[in-house]
């Protein structure tokens, strides 16, 4: 499983050749179009799809031919009880744990950082993004799943939001919190409507989000570029940078979405367990989009009071 951050991931996701159900890229309706298992699930001609033996699973079952002795009834009721079944899939459970893990470990990062980097100090922090993105690219192109390196790219990815949510707090008093509070309302609200059935996630709706999010990312290093040559376009404030925040947040709402899509599509395809990890990557990806939109949008909307 890959995250659906056009930025970081290549084509499709759950395309690894691990030989579950659903797994593999449609043949006609493109890389990103959800999976449906084969007919008849996805152990359908395997060996537990024979027919069942006249009289039921168990009519061969030695206890049916002669009655239970006392002893044997004393061994049956001493046995451990039956535990959950370790399938070693990924769960909703698992995605959830891992994920958290993973957004404690960027909170560290950034307590870290908040303390320990001064005010507008950027060397640091850029060194810091500069890293998390090599690790991210890592993550991202590597067909199995690392959780060092994911926690790595947290802890990293945290040191920057931190140090540069400190630099911003120094003239904006509480943006970090707004900012945090801002993500936290997106993130649920993306997923309320998407569990609603309000967002379905269909082949033309990845298309049209990841030309938009295409789009968005050229004028972005299309500002920077101008910004290295003294220019402003002026994306980072008055209407026109509102207006570019309130997209950059909607399309980090968009990957959310994606995400939420592709995760339910590997549980139920029966992703392997370590693809938790990497269905944590992703949503951390999309939420540290969203934070620094946050972050941008907030700051312009109060630098213009």
């Amino acid at each position: 499983m890959r995250s659906s951050n056009p930025v970081f991931s290549r084509q499709g996701a759950f395309t690894r050749d691990t030989g579950y159900a659903g797994f593999g890229p449609s043949q006609s309706a493109g890389p990103h179009a959800p999976q449906s298992p084969p007919p008849g699930g996805p152990y359908a001609g395997g060996p537990y799809a024979a027919a069942p033996q006249a009289g039921g699973p168990y009519a061969n079952n030695p206890y049916d031919q002669q009655p239970l002795s006392a002893e044997q009834l004393q061994q049956m009721y001493g046995a451990p009880a039956a535990g959950p079944l370790d399938t070693g899939r990924m769960t909703m459970d698992d995605v959830v744990a891992r994920t958290a893990m993973t957004l404690l470990t960027l909170v560290a990062g950034g307590a870290l950082a908040w303390f320990a980097v001064p005010a507008g100090a950027f060397g640091i922090p850029m060194v810091a993004a500069l890293a998390a993105f090599a690790v991210a690219m890592v993550v991202s192109f590597r067909r199995t799943v690392s959780p060092a390196l994911v926690l790595a790219y947290a802890a990293l990815e945290g040191v920057f939001l931190g140090a540069i949510s400190k630099a911003l707090d120094v003239y904006f008093s509480g943006i970090a919190v707004q900012a945090v509070l801002g993500t936290a309302a997106v993130f649920a609200g993306m997923l309320v409507a998407y569990r609603s059935g309000r967002i379905r996630v269909t082949a033309r709706y990845q298309r049209i989000g990841l030309a938009v999010a295409m789009g968005f990312v050229l004028l972005l290093v299309v500002n920077v570029v101008a910004a290295l040559f003294g220019a402003d376009l002026g994306l980072r404030s008055g209407p026109v940078g509102i207006l570019v925040g309130v997209l950059g947040i909607c399309l980090g709402a968009f990957f959310l979405s994606l995400d939420f899509h592709e995760i339910e599509q590997g549980v139920r395809g029966g992703a392997p367990e370590r693809e938790a990890w990497r269905a944590a990557f992703g949503l951390t990806l999309s939420l540290v989009w969203i934070y620094l939109e946050m972050l941008r949008l907030i700051a312009i909307l109060r630098g213009d009071d």
